[in-house]
């Protein structure tokens, strides 16, 4: 084990003069200031270029408190870099004809609903992994996202959740559509989609730290401790159980093996010699299957589009197409870059979710190995970061002022209290209890909720759980009696805002 991550680690001397400057002079020092300037505590990264792994190092520590350091094979909860397992599997299945592509998904779910009934005609195994629903980005992921509810529940719940856009109309990023393609894989294969991955993926490329075990990656002593930034401050997260919506994601991997799975992707489904995974197979995900929309921005004017596979995203880059996709969950940003033309692949692996570097360390790497000009993009990032924190600074600060304002609410404090229901997500609970106003959620029975009046009938809700934000939560009175409240979480989770009926 030794002697294969000291290989991992270091560069050989042939190997190091293929390699551009930026990669063997500058990456560590680009590193080192960067995790610093983002209060990154630890990170690793993974290079792939010409069929081998020229680097698969790790950065900075696992945990603040023990100081022990990331390496290698260091777990991070990867998120929707899961995604394109999924994708693979579905498009494996379909070339072993267990399924196809293009047929509804009621010819394997008999019980699969979409809001409408024409949608749940029309919905092929294909619409599930190209967000190409109707719904909104995140839309629904206030429940799905570590709720309490089995996966089963959560699609039969689905049901209930009215689309903001017409079917196949426009992208919207949907989580529940790849945990639905994980009970297609389940239906024609008889097998779990974790077991699937498990026989098909895991064990053939060797993938000897990659699992997709919540209770695994709680105990394992060489896993990253997730963490966010509060006002500045570095804060320890708990591990979020996605578990329920495991086909979307829950894998937990290195860099040390997904360098694995990008030598696959960059070697037409081989790796070291053996064919893993068909060629057409790994074709068929990476064909465009939805526009996402307009790229065009002033720092990469050389874009021009942006398309979603079956879990890729797509892009051209300076004449390239880059393959690519990002995970993030509680404490947890990653990404995975990849470029066919190029025969180049890139890994980041970041233990905080308040930073863009996981991203833009991908993309100056590209640059290095692309040989344009220089520009330090954590830097522009970070300036952007910068500005959009303060301005989320002082929204909370003007919050705080208004709470600080002590206004006397229009109704007593006990008028409030009481079930509300969603008929998406269920109920929600406002209590009085020791002279706090307290919320509390159905399905996320341990994310508490401290109600503190503002004005106008709103409340400031502080969540338990931190990455939850803190938001406004204002109420409906009608002829002196409490009808509803709006409940939101971050954005992060979901962009919208549900509305609960009192009962």
């Amino acid at each position: 084990m030794k002697k294969m991550f000291m290989a991992l680690c270091f560069l050989s001397i042939n190997a190091i003069q293929a390699q551009p400057t930026f990669v063997t002079d500058s990456l560590n020092t680009y590193i080192k200031n960067a995790m610093q300037q983002w209060q990154i505590p630890g990170m690793a990264v993974a290079i792939i270029k010409d069929g081998k792994v020229v680097l698969a190092n790790g950065y900075g520590v696992a945990n603040v408190e023990t100081k022990k350091p990331v390496d290698a094979y260091t777990l991070f909860q990867i998120a929707s870099n899961s995604k394109a397992f999924t994708g693979t599997a579905i498009a494996w299945l379909d070339y072993e004809k267990q399924l196809g592509l293009d047929s509804t998904v009621t010819t394997y779910l008999k019980d699969f609903k979409l809001y409408d009934k024409s949608s749940t005609q029309l919905c092929t195994v294909r619409d599930l992994l190209c967000h190409r629903l109707g719904y909104s980005t995140f839309q629904g992921d206030f429940l799905h996202w570590g709720s309490s509810l089995s996966r089963k529940q959560l699609m039969d719940n689905w049901a209930t959740l009215k689309p903001q856009y017409p079917f196949r109309y426009t992208y919207g990023y949907c989580n529940m559509g790849f945990v639905a393609a994980g009970e297609v894989i389940k239906a024609v294969t008889d097998t779990s989609w974790e077991n699937f991955l498990e026989h098909r993926f895991f064990k053939p490329m060797q993938l000897k730290h990659t699992h997709t075990s919540f209770k695994n990656l709680t105990t394992d002593v060489n896993a990253c401790t997730p963490y966010t930034l509060i006002s500045g401050k570095l804060t320890e997260l708990p591990f979020t159980s996605i578990e329920s919506i495991g086909p979307c994601a829950s894998i937990n991997s290195c860099v040390a093996d997904m360098a694995q799975w990008l030598l696959l992707q960059l070697d037409s489904g081989r790796l070291n010699g053996r064919q893993i995974i068909p060629w057409p197979v790994i074709r068929e995900t990476q064909l465009s299957a939805m526009v996402e929309g307009d790229i065009h921005s002033k720092l990469f004017p050389a874009k021009h589009f942006n398309t979603y596979g079956l879990g890729w995203a797509m892009y051209d880059y300076n004449g390239v197409k880059v393959i690519e996709h990002g995970g993030g969950a509680n404490g947890f940003v990653t990404k995975t870059k990849f470029i066919p033309e190029l025969n180049l692949g890139i890994l980041v692996y970041t233990n905080t979710d308040a930073n863009s570097l996981y991203e833009a360390l991908a993309t100056q790497i590209i640059d290095a190995y692309m040989h344009l000009p220089y520009r330090n993009y954590s830097d522009i990032y970070y300036k952007r970061y910068a500005n959009a924190t303060a301005g989320d600074d002082a929204q909370l600060a003007d919050y705080k002022k208004r709470v600080d304002a002590m206004a006397k609410p229009t109704l007593p404090l006990e008028a409030y209290t009481g079930t509300y229901y969603n008929s998406f997500y269920g109920k929600a609970s406002i209590s009085y209890q020791k002279g706090k106003m307290m919320l509390k959620l159905q399905h996320h029975p341990n994310n508490i909720g401290v109600l503190q009046y503002m004005d106008n009938n709103t409340f400031l809700c502080t969540y338990s759980d931190v990455t939850c934000g803190v938001m406004p939560t204002p109420f409906s009175v009608n002829d002196g009696k409490v009808t509803s409240v709006k409940i939101k979480v971050n954005d992060f989770i979901d962009y919208d805002t549900y509305e609960f009926i009192k009962q």
